[in-house]
């Protein structure tokens, strides 16, 4: 089972600059979707073959996910039972053998404002995952915001408290990890350097590789051995980010 997560940074704009082409190559049996920045309904991208589920922010413009899949899941969920549903920031499919959770986490944004609804955001978010966890396998896909170690940003000591590599938010990737789950692209590649999904728009980033590695795999550690294979696309240009998936034997 092939699953890609891309973080599209206004999915309208997106559409405009390739999208719709590696959606084709790659031809995925899920592809996950985050900061769509519009209300359902807004494009005209609906492929043959796929269900589609929208959780868009009440906020127009803001935020927002979508997961384009060819396997129909037995129930859709947004939000996180109740909470977090207003800025369409989770969508979670449940299958036969597996939930799938797509996640945008907040930012905590310049001077850290918004730090300390990140960190209750992660919270909820670990108790949510292992809820979901005691019934069977999960696999959470998206945007993390957060670099968990060095070795996933290029100029680690510049940016140490910089939103996004925080100790605090990298403790609250720690934590999630340490409750039974874990990071598909490290857990096969642990010591490769230089792969990253995010780069600044500023400073010609891109071209020069300084980048982050933000957007993520992460499953529970009861599939940790069916994992075939964790990518990072990262010459698929149309976003900031660029493309992550994974290959794993359901």
């Amino acid at each position: 089972m092939r699953m890609i997560s891309w973080n599209v940074n206004g999915f309208r704009a997106c559409l405009k600059k390739g999208f719709a082409d590696f959606f084709g190559e790659i031809d995925s049996d899920i592809f996950c979707v985050q900061e769509t920045k519009m209300q359902e309904g807004q494009s005209d991208f609906s492929p043959e073959g796929y269900y589609q589920y929208y959780n868009s922010a009440r906020k127009k413009g803001y935020s927002g996910t979508a997961v384009f899949t060819k396997i129909k899941p037995l129930s859709v969920t947004t939000g996180m039972e109740g909470k977090y549903d207003d800025e369409g920031r989770l969508i979670t499919l449940e299958y036969d053998k597996f939930f799938l959770v797509n996640c945008y986490v907040p930012n905590s944004q310049p001077e850290l404002v918004r730090l300390d609804y990140r960190m209750k955001f992660n919270d909820d978010l670990r108790e949510y995952l292992c809820k979901l966890k005691e019934k069977k396998p999960v696999i959470l896909c998206g945007d993390l915001n957060v670099a968990h170690k060095e070795i996933d940003l290029k100029n680690p000591a510049s940016n140490i408290h910089n939103p996004g590599f925080t100790v605090e938010e990298r403790e609250k990737m720690t934590e999630l990890l340490s409750s039974g789950f874990v990071d598909t692209f490290r857990y096969l590649y642990p010591d490769l350097e230089g792969i990253y999904t995010w780069w600044s728009y500023r400073f010609n980033a891109r071209s020069r590789n300084a980048g982050w590695r933000i957007d993520y795999f992460v499953v529970s550690e009861d599939i940790a051995d069916r994992i075939k294979e964790a990518t990072v696309y990262m010459d698929v240009q149309g976003s900031d980010h660029c493309p992550v998936g994974l290959e794993i034997d359901l």
